[in-house]
């Protein structure tokens, strides 16, 4: 069995940081989430991790000071700053420390996995493997291509069809919260984006139509399920 990448993640921010962490353990990260650059020292300190996710901001030891540190114990770990400003010295402050790479929010998840991936990649060797195929019901969804298909059948999602039905397919049978998949996917979860992704749920749920045993509810106060049925699981697509 593959070890999942141990993930220090250090954000302030709680509900930002509850995202986050969720959205990181989705795409199969052991993530630990701390909410001050102090409890995050004292995290790396006992345990090891594969890389570390630090917010610059931070109450009691801001990310860079807790970079250092972190330094002075593991001079190899991968280290990614997430920050709130876009100032030249705070980034360039941030790979004199020896960041390996820098996020300026808001940023999409996505972009924050993609770029941990390529981190992970370069400085430990590490091969990602994302499922790239899911079985729904009598469905197949292929993500690469956006293609959802049944029986003789092919429908080609958009872009954010598709992007809202595999963070569905990676939360199936469990509660996709709309505050992350808000933004996941368009960044913002302001009064338009949350109306324009109900446009979209309904949509999904025309294409998944053919289907009885599938379905997206509605979580009152919190987001919305995918159903799928127990003995037909998702299942990656092994080549």
């Amino acid at each position: 069995m593959e070890t999942k990448q141990r993930i220090l993640l250090c954000e302030d921010e709680e509900s930002l940081g509850m995202l986050l962490r969720e959205y990181l353990q989705a795409k199969g990260y052991d993530a630990e989430l701390y909410l001050d650059g102090e409890a995050g020292f004292k995290a790396f300190a006992r345990s090891h991790y594969d890389m570390c996710v630090l917010d610059v901001m931070m109450p009691k030891k801001d990310g860079f000071t807790l970079a250092q540190e972190i330094r002075e114990m593991n001079v190899d770990v991968p280290i990614i700053f997430l920050t709130a400003r876009n100032l030249k010295e705070d980034i360039f402050e941030g790979f004199k420390i020896g960041a390996d790479d820098y996020l300026t929010k808001p940023f999409s998840m996505d972009e924050l996995v993609f770029r941990m991936e390529a981190v992970l990649r370069r400085v430990k060797g590490v091969k990602t493997q994302p499922i790239t195929q899911y079985t729904l019901g009598k469905y197949t969804f292929d993500t690469q291509r956006q293609i959802l298909s049944h029986d003789d059948e092919e429908v080609k999602l958009t872009t954010k069809e598709s992007e809202l039905l595999h963070l569905l397919c990676m939360h199936a049978n469990d509660v996709l919260l709309r505050e992350l998949a808000l933004k996941t996917i368009w960044i913002d979860d302001n009064y338009f984006n949350a109306r324009s992704m109900d446009v979209y749920i309904t949509k999904l749920r025309k294409h998944l139509r053919a289907d009885p045993t599938i379905e997206i509810n509605n979580v009152h106060g919190k987001g919305y399920k995918l159903i799928i049925p127990e003995e037909n699981p998702l299942e990656e697509d092994e080549e």
